[in-house]
């Protein structure tokens, strides 16, 4: 059936994802995108990021090594922020929302990527990961740390220098309670985690697995909606980065650099993509459902140049992918895990 137009279904959100895989053999005459260059030097003088410069808020970086975290100068989110609710015949609600943004730079080397990094390198940027969400999560207010990466600037990215944003909400995100929804009622109904389940599915099948070593499993999920995009899951049933043995955060810090490294090879790009952990709120509660797990969706269709965007049936109805979940699974499952920048 999977050769003729079909529908899939996500267990996490609810939703379902039409999928046509003849359209891959439309012609393009739609948006062609520049392709991207890599940053040609390890520091920019113009960088707002990077060491010893100034930032567009007026502070002064310090002259760091390594990993560098700072509070967003243009935050969307604010500590002080004063309560306020609008409610106009359950018809019209606001309520007022506060919280913490922060930025994480990978690296001092602003010519530098997730997959040019060293092994050791990335180890520090997921060490500074667990740091921030034991710090932030620990605020009372604070019930959920959202950690994400927009890579290239197609995805928004307003800076090439290697970093990440940190997000501390005092509410549940809507895709973090969509979740959190369907992973509860999955336990309840069948006395097992859902992500657990589903895991042992495609490990028995190999269909859509594109890496994996010892503690984590890089898949594109039967139900992906973008272009190559993929799932990490961890193997072991945890809940957050705080559960993380030391050797199961090399094996994380490991299969990133291996995961992104086949994303550059893919079209020989720098790879843009969206990326973030989900992780068990910060509410205080156990959460025993909760599946620790990362989403990584790329916007890249058929080369470095012809992006996917959501328009027309996708936000009138329902998302919709031509590529299959299994041919782009293969795709990134072919690709080799040397850069191709630093082949001989």
């Amino acid at each position: 059936m999977f050769q003729h137009p079909h529908r899939r279904f996500n267990p996490l959100t609810g939703d379902w994802v039409l999928v046509s895989p003849q359209r891959t053999d439309r012609p393009w005459q739609g948006q062609v995108e520049k392709v991207p260059q890599p940053a040609a030097e390890s520091y920019d003088p113009q960088c707002y990021l990077c060491p010893g410069n100034p930032r567009a808020g007026g502070q002064r970086n310090p002259s760091y090594k390594s990993t560098f975290v700072f509070d967003n100068d243009f935050a969307a989110l604010r500590p002080n922020t004063p309560g306020a609710e609008l409610d106009d015949n359950a018809l019209m609600l606001a309520q007022s929302e506060s919280g913490i943004c922060r930025v994480v730079c990978f690296s001092e080397r602003h010519d530098l990527t997730v997959a040019l990094m060293t092994q050791q390198e990335v180890r520090s940027v997921v060490d500074v990961w667990l740091q921030q969400y034991l710090e932030l999560g620990s605020i009372p207010r604070i019930n959920h740390v959202q950690i994400f990466e927009n890579r290239g600037t197609i995805m928004g990215a307003s800076n090439p220098h290697p970093h990440c944003q940190i997000w501390a909400n005092a509410t549940l995100p809507n895709q973090i309670e969509t979740e959190l929804r369907s992973q509860a009622e999955y336990a309840q109904q069948h006395s097992s985690c859902l992500l657990c389940d589903y895991l042992k599915l495609e490990l028995q099948q190999e269909l859509r697995i594109v890496c994996r070593n010892n503690d984590f499993v890089v898949l594109v999920p039967f139900w992906a909606v973008w272009p190559f995009e993929v799932m990490l899951l961890s193997v072991r049933h945890l809940a957050a980065l705080d559960s993380l043995t030391p050797t199961e955060l090399d094996s994380l810090a490991q299969i990133l650099r291996r995961l992104c490294t086949r994303y550059d090879n893919l079209f020989e790009v720098p790879f843009p993509y969206t990326m973030g952990f989900h992780q068990r709120p910060t509410d205080g509660l156990p959460h025993p459902e909760w599946h620790f797990h990362a989403h990584y969706y790329p916007p890249l269709l058929r080369s470095a140049t012809i992006p996917k965007f959501m328009v027309g049936y996708e936000m009138l109805g329902s998302p919709q992918r031509d590529l299959t979940p299994e041919a782009a699974a293969g795709r990134l499952r072919a690709l080799s895990e040397a850069h191709y920048r630093q082949r001989p």
